[in-house]
């Protein structure tokens, strides 16, 4: 590594500023009076917990003509319910491709929250359920344009994997329903604070590493769990893990099955897959791969109708209750000795459907190019669950490859959902006496068919390139779900990415720095190699935002290292000076200036000086 002599570099510093010096005095930075405690505390609470920001009281926000509290009360209904604001200008070219798109949306949706319902252990009918009120209220209240709301396959896991272990569903089903709507509204009320007071950063602690390798291990899951309908077998485990589930389904093969409902599901998953490739090949069949579910469960419950394939042992659903969204105020369970339970389920609930539908909103958002505000989300989405739960409905959230559906079908604005809940709930009215002989193994299909979106082996590779650490907390979640429960797989990949925080915390790097050639710009010797150092001058930059108790003693350990290396290296031009590059660091404790002023000391003593550079106010 070349060196640049101190006093040639001084010179040209010299020559360089030609700048008179009563200007420079204007640039000398003085030490600010640090802000008081007070002002610390609720200039923290007000961007913490502002419920709505600032954005509703300012006037650029207001509509044209409106005055004073009127026009602070119309913002502030226009923010809660954006559709007061675009429904203004909607027009029918608009409605056309909504409607278009509600109807096709519709048709994917119908066979599968049929088929997510009988994953969360309910009967079929709460899965429509969940189809009409959610989405209402989430076209009311959300600011995506795309995300199709409704039941999805890991909250319908989540549900059941972790309220059996309470209540069984099949010897109790009643309160087991009435902990379900329970949780689901806990799971709403979560949502709803976590926007209303900005706490959304909870839902950031689970990483998107974390997220991929827990939709991965929970797709296996519930593939494994829909072995059940596709073999068409009566008794079956209740954990979730794949050694007890495939030790259930290697006991099951030996009492006698009937293998027509594992022809007749494998027959209709494999046209499903069909016709999803072919829309792939050919995007202007776009519909074809939504259409194929819900004529799967025409043709098999037609099929299963004529040829009365229920009385030679195909299993169907049987149990299918239609209407409107009765009343189920009267079956939350508050005062139940299980509240508690229900409370801590209703928050692992609400983080995981907040992020998938978050991850789903941003994505398609991103792709039409405009921002979505993520604790306006939050607050919709609790509020269409708390109502939800109240109409008998579970816990709904954005699902991706409905979203995707109604995408490619042309969606305008979230009247698609409107338009989807309609559909729904004419089926419910007129339609629901015909599904009696849907067969189970066609709606296991049809969840078969939907898993693959969920396991992507793309990312978790991009994430073993990127970092090791994220693919530990990926892989950690992966087997943890697989092999021994959602709670678990969560824990293990929430408590992997704090050890990672930690670390990255209490051992940050730091840096030497080098002159570019020809310039007064400083990198790091490591990454520039074509960077100087300066003859008799350590530069160091500290790649921390934030020196304290955690961090402090190893930081000034590794700095007195690099004065010892380098004084080792160079026997003639022995270090004279240490700048400490401080641009990074924003915040500072007192355990982090006792260590600065142990490492003055120590070096003073030895004839070198100290100096800090490009000090933030705040820790001047």
């Amino acid at each position: 590594m070349d060196t640049i002599p101190a006093d040639n570099f001084t010179v040209e510093l010299q020559q360089l500023d030609t700048t008179p010096r009563a200007e420079r005095a204007k640039w000398l930075l003085n030490s600010p009076e640090p802000p008081s405690l007070w002002h610390k505390l609720t200039t923290l609470l007000r961007d913490t917990v502002s419920p709505l920001g600032n954005k509703l009281s300012s006037s650029a926000d207001r509509p044209a003509g409106s005055k004073g509290g009127t026009g602070t009360a119309v913002c502030f209904l226009q923010g809660l319910f954006p559709i007061l604001k675009w429904g203004r200008d909607y027009k029918a070219a608009q409605f056309k491709n909504d409607f278009m798109a509600g109807l096709t949306l519709a048709s994917l949706c119908i066979p599968q929250s049929i088929g997510y319902a009988n994953l969360a252990k309910l009967d079929p009918q709460y899965g429509l359920y969940t189809s009409v009120v959610p989405p209402v209220i989430y076209a009311l209240m959300g600011s995506s344009r795309e995300i199709a709301i409704g039941p999805v396959a890991v909250v319908s896991l989540l549900l059941s994997a972790m309220i059996q272990n309470i209540i069984d569903p099949s010897v109790d089903p009643t309160n087991y329903r009435r902990l379900v709507f329970t949780v689901t509204f806990f799971a709403g009320t979560f949502q709803a604070m976590f926007g209303l007071f900005r706490l959304g950063f909870l839902v950031d602690f689970l990483s998107h590493a974390a997220i991929v390798g827990f939709m991965g291990g929970a797709a296996i899951v519930i593939g494994l769990q829909q072995l059940k309908g596709l073999l068409g077998i009566d008794h079956f485990t209740t954990k979730t893990d794949v050694v007890s589930v495939l030790d259930a389904v290697v006991k099951s093969l030996h009492r006698p099955w009937n293998p027509l409902n594992f022809v007749l599901g494998c027959s209709f998953l494999i046209f499903i897959l069909i016709t999803r490739f072919i829309g792939r090949r050919k995007r202007k069949l776009f519909w074809l791969p939504a259409m194929a579910p819900l004529f799967s469960v025409i043709l098999s419950t037609l099929i299963v109708y004529l040829t009365k394939a229920d009385k030679h042992g195909i299993k169907i659903v049987k149990h299918f209750k239609g209407g409107l969204n009765p009343s189920s105020v009267h079956q939350l369970q508050f005062g139940s000795p299980h509240v508690g339970e229900a409370a801590k389920i209703g928050l692992i609930c609400a983080i995981i459907a907040l992020t998938e539908a978050i991850a789903v909103g941003r994505s398609f958002a991103s792709l039409k190019g405009y921002q979505l505000d993520g604790n306006k989300e939050m607050v919709a989405m609790g509020f269409m669950n708390i109502v939800g739960s109240l109409t008998s409905c579970y816990a709904a959230t954005g699902s991706f490859s409905r979203t995707a559906v109604n995408y490619t079908a042309g969606c305008e604005t979230v009247v698609s959902n409107i338009v989807m809940a309609i559909t729904v709930l004419v089926s419910l009215l007129f339609f629901t006496r015909l599904l009696y002989y849907t067969p189970i193994a066609i709606l296991a299909s049809i969840i078969l068919s939907a898993l693959p979106g969920l396991i992507d082996l793309n990312e978790a590779y991009n994430i073993w390139k990127v970092d090791k650490l994220d693919f530990l907390v990926c892989i950690g979640a992966f087997f943890g779900v697989l092999f021994g429960s959602v709670k678990i797989g969560l824990l293990v990949a929430v408590t992997i990415s704090f050890v990672k925080i930690i670390l990255n915390s209490v051992r940050p790097s730091t840096e030497e720095q080098g002159r570019l050639p020809a310039t007064y710009i400083f990198r790091d010797i490591t990454q520039f190699p074509m960077a100087t150092k300066i003859t008799g001058m350590l530069i160091v930059r500290v790649d921390s935002g934030t020196l304290c108790f955690a961090n402090a003693n190893f930081i000034k350990e590794r700095i007195l290292r690099r004065v010892t290396d380098e004084n080792g290296e160079n026997t003639k031009d022995r270090v004279g000076v240490l700048v400490l590059d401080m641009s990074n660091v924003m915040s500072i404790d007192t355990s982090a200036i006792l260590a600065l002023e142990e490492l003055q000391k120590k070096l003073t003593s030895q004839g070198i000086e100290v100096r800090l550079l490009s000090l933030y106010y705040l820790t001047l």
